[in-house]
């Protein structure tokens, strides 16, 4: 593995007032222009969980710009879920709505170290509901070369019927965070938004009809709703590349805080890197 240092520095986005992206981006020191991964996490996730901050180095080793961030309504703003007002107003469309301000910023070199990106080859990585949401953002973003979903979702519906039900009667419902404990809000405008865009949101249709490169990454021990979905996917777009992973739970292992990788995750890490591996446009050695 190269030795080489990783720049990394954070930034913050502001979408609305008091409506914000923050991110990191990591890239290798050496070497010309790199290619952009984006890096989205999932529900109840952040961009410093568990193997994020790992697995983006491990990336920008592998001669990415690795762009992590928090989705404006994902709970956290300086720590583990402080701003729960927030994420109980989350919705899919705002989340699609954030990763179009994190890849215009991107474009118009809007954060750091904007000088090194190679904004002409931009992918993208997902896990678990960010891998959904990476699906649904490619099928409306050609700028993006490559998917790969790490444990992702094939629904965006991620709560029962009589969950649904409750929280349009109330206005709002409650689910735990086994790690935390923390009772989290879910709002009648997530369940609003499914409706309203229920064509916009149907990972499933958008997979089968995506000419983008996108390979789906499946942990074997992971919940029956996700294998089911992994099953769904592989049906509706046989064209795309699927990969299961004996063993493998829906974090591949890893705990949060991080206590180190797994063999799980490497797997994980390299199976991204040999299927984005072709994708990419070499440069002429001239040009670096």
């Amino acid at each position: 593995m190269s030795k080489a240092s990783i720049l990394h520095q954070t930034f913050t986005l502001e979408l609305n007032p008091g409506v914000y992206v923050r991110g990191d981006i990591r890239v290798k020191e050496e070497g010309g222009r790199k290619p952009v991964l984006l890096f989205a996490h999932g529900f109840k996730g952040f961009k410093d969980w568990a193997f994020f901050p790992y697995a983006s180095e491990r990336f920008a080793r592998q001669d990415f710009a690795v762009v992590t961030f928090n989705f404006s309504h994902n709970g956290v703003n300086e720590h583990d879920f402080d701003e729960l007002d927030k994420f109980g107003q989350n919705t899919y469309s705002q989340e699609q709505a954030d990763l179009s301000a994190v890849l215009s910023a991107v474009l118009e070199g809007g954060i750091p170290l904007a000088e090194r990106l190679d904004t002409e080859q931009i992918f993208i990585v997902g896990h678990s509901r960010g891998g959904g949401n990476s699906v649904l953002f490619a099928a409306e973003h050609p700028e993006i070369r490559g998917v790969v979903t790490w444990n992702g979702i094939a629904d965006v519906n991620l709560f029962g019927a009589a969950f649904r039900e409750q929280v349009l009667q109330d206005g709002v419902g409650y689910v735990e965070n086994a790690r935390t404990k923390q009772q989290m809000p879910i709002g009648a405008a997530f369940f609003e938004d499914l409706e309203r865009n229920r064509e916009r949101l149907d990972i499933t249709a958008k997979a089968a009809a995506l000419r983008t490169p996108v390979l789906f990454i499946q942990g074997k021990q992971d919940s029956e709703r996700l294998l089911e979905g992994y099953r769904k996917l592989q049906n509706a777009a046989p064209h795309h590349r699927f990969a299961a992973l004996e063993g493998a739970n829906h974090t591949f292992g890893t705990v949060h805080p991080f206590a180190g990788t797994t063999d799980d995750l490497e797997r994980a890490i390299a199976l991204t890197g040999a299927f984005f591996a072709p994708l990419l446009k070499r440069k002429a050695v001239s040009e670096e």
